[in-house]
């Protein structure tokens, strides 16, 4: 289906700078067990929070770029990466306290949405607004290794990354043209694009490599690609605006966080069926975005962006154990457990 002007408006903003007044149902609080420690960048706020999710207490916040974005932690989970959006930069902060560790500067107008931090210490980091994606080494370093791969002036680039379990082949959603691109990291050039339906954003990798799933904002229909090909293996219809993918640890299921109906579609990757639907908010004013699981996968983290809450969900029972607030505007996502 089309997405009415009014519906992809409301997605535009929630891109940007979002807010609300809706009040969201729910346990606000309680005794749950669960430990680690939660980040989330603030959109509206230019900030970053780091939250104790055993107490459900945000201990640290820290002034960051404006509008960040996606999040990534390093291999040793001592630091933690912020993307810039409105900006040319990736800021790095240490994951105990929030200090400012570093800031990394990309070409100009780079519009960083996302970016991954990979166990070998690499960065991958796509520049939506040069067309490009970046590979950065050398971050222990004073003297860094940036390579821009691609770019052509007035192409978008990636809005949303994956990378394989080897490190080498990168994927990004280019969302105005509805399209996959696919990157050789080993030659550092653009090897594969295809256009797969409209406003093609999510995007999740199996734990294996061995399949790749994007969606579509506007058809609410998550595809599983060939990951060489880009070819079509799986069409799912899921709720309405399927925004972010999440992939569970196992590989067994998928998860689309909902923008437009507040709630998650669990996919099963062997049958490529929606086998249960766990209500969040339940409606669109909760802008609900960015979708991560714990790293034992007992856990789901929905940012609801317009009420500056994070959603906790017990991923078995589809239960919302309660609700995080966290800085204004809260999207971008990051779990150590």
């Amino acid at each position: 289906m089309r997405l009415p002007l009014v519906i992809l408006a409301a997605l535009a903003a929630a891109s940007c700078n979002t807010s609300s007044e809706a009040e969201i149902p729910g346990p606000v609080m309680f005794e749950h067990g669960s430990q680690g420690t939660l980040f989330v960048a603030n959109k509206r706020g230019a900030s970053l929070s780091r939250i104790d999710i055993a107490n459900g207490e945000e201990t640290h916040r820290a002034e960051t770029c404006e509008n960040p974005h996606e999040l990534t932690v390093s291999p040793d989970e001592t630091q933690v990466m912020v993307a810039c959006y409105s900006g040319r930069s990736l800021q790095i902060f240490a994951t105990e306290d929030l200090a400012p560790m570093r800031e990394i500067e990309l070409g100009e107008g780079a519009r960083v949405h996302s970016a991954l931090w990979l166990d070998d210490g690499r960065v991958i980091a796509g520049a939506e607004g040069r067309g490009s994606l970046y590979e950065i080494g050398g971050l222990g370093t004073e003297a860094l290794g940036i390579v821009e791969i691609g770019g052509e002036e007035g192409r978008p680039g990636p809005h949303l990354i994956a990378v394989s379990p080897d490190g080498q082949t990168a994927w990004g959603t280019i969302i105005p043209e509805g399209e996959m691109v696919r990157y050789d990291l080993s030659t550092n050039r653009e090897v594969a694009r295809r256009r797969i339906g409209n406003a093609i954003e999510a995007i999740a990798l199996a734990p294996d490599g061995s399949d790749l799933w994007v969606s579509s904002n506007e058809d609410s229909i998550a595809y599983r690609l060939d990951p060489v090909t880009l070819e079509t293996r799986a069409e799912v219809a899921t709720g309405e605006v399927p925004i972010r993918l999440a992939m569970h640890p196992s590989g067994d299921h998928v998860v689309s966080s909902n923008f437009g109906g507040g709630d998650l579609s669990v996919i099963d990757t062997e049958t490529n069926e929606v086998v249960r639907t766990i209500p969040v908010s339940g409606n669109r004013e909760a802008v609900q975005v960015t979708l991560v699981f714990s790293e034992d996968g007992q856990r789901l983290y929905a940012a609801e962006t317009a009420t500056d809450t994070i959603a906790e969900i017990d991923f078995a029972t589809g239960e919302v154990l309660r609700r995080l607030p966290t800085g204004p505007g809260g999207d971008g996502l990051a779990v150590i457990d």
